[in-house]
């Protein structure tokens, strides 16, 4: 495998990002709100929120989290509205045609999940890992971009649990494979699927190469920890403590991860996420 594919594919994730204005509101109308401490109202999926204005904008941008709504500022749907907005549906948007409103409203989260597959199946190209399991994983990112192309009714009747299926066999492959040649030489665990960390301190500590899928880091003290070659697909980082940490080749971390955790500009992200707004800078 050449330095050539790695970039393509680095090239590929980097491209995934939200581009609001080219998005008929999709997040803050089709999804489902239940009032909690990210959310200040209820709101079912459907109904656009209070907030979205004529023009699709938010009345209260830059006041979201001072008014309740953290889970907006958390949120990223990797360009999968504005793709179900200019391309899907060729730029009509479902005020001015209020016929294709529930259509649209249902195809947006199936392109979710799809652009979710995309931006993992895309990592996993970017790494140093054999030609065969690249070659799966491009066969399968040619699909999922195929899938993307489909008019919305064919997407509606798509059965994602069997598009997940064989590429979550190759995620986990290729984090065994990146992982193990970190643990080699290392005789701790390193296997914390679906662990419940909730509160955990873990300052400081050496995590490298650990499994942490499904677990729960809820509020944990990961501050200056080492979480290089970590897999964290799923794992819940709320309010977690990622001050200083080392997560720069972390594998499978969201935007949406990074954004629900505290950190500040000493904690070294992967190369496709940036550092929230409202994290504090110093």
């Amino acid at each position: 495998m050449s330095e050539n594919t790695n970039l393509v594919a680095k090239e590929v994730r980097i491209s995934m990002q939200a581009d609001c204005q080219n998005c008929f509101g999709l997040c803050c109308t089709a999804l489902n709100i239940v009032a909690s401490s990210d959310f200040a109202i209820h709101k079912p999926a459907g109904t656009p929120c209070p907030n979205l204005q004529a023009n699709f904008s938010c009345q209260i941008h830059h006041e979201l989290r001072n008014k309740g709504f953290n889970g907006c500022t958390v949120y990223d749907c990797l360009g999968a509205g504005q793709w179900v907005s200019q391309t899907t549906f060729h730029g009509q948007d479902w005020r001015a045609n209020p016929e294709i409103a529930d259509t649209m409203f249902q195809v947006f989260p199936m392109m979710e999940q799809l652009y979710e597959m995309i931006a993992y199946v895309a990592e996993a190209m970017s790494y140093e890992i054999s030609q065969h399991l690249y070659d799966q994983l491009q066969e399968q990112l040619e699909k999922l971009q195929h899938l993307t192309k489909l008019d919305a009714n064919t997407l509606l009747a798509i059965d994602i649990l069997q598009i997940r299926l064989p590429i979550n066999a190759l995620l986990v492959k290729t984090s065994e494979h990146i992982r193990q040649k970190k643990v080699l030489n290392n005789r701790r665990k390193i296997s914390y699927r679906g662990a419940d960390w909730m509160g955990k301190n873990l300052k400081g500590k050496d995590l490298s190469a650990t499994e942490l899928r499904g677990a729960y880091l809820i509020a944990a003290n990961l501050e200056n920890a080492d979480l290089r070659e970590v897999d964290f697909i799923g794992a819940d980082l709320r309010d977690a403590n990622i001050r200083g940490a080392n997560l720069s080749t972390a594998m499978f971390l969201t935007q949406m991860q990074i954004n629900s955790a505290l950190g500040n500009s000493a904690t070294k992200l992967p190369y496709y996420l940036k550092m929230p707004l409202h994290w504090i800078r110093k």
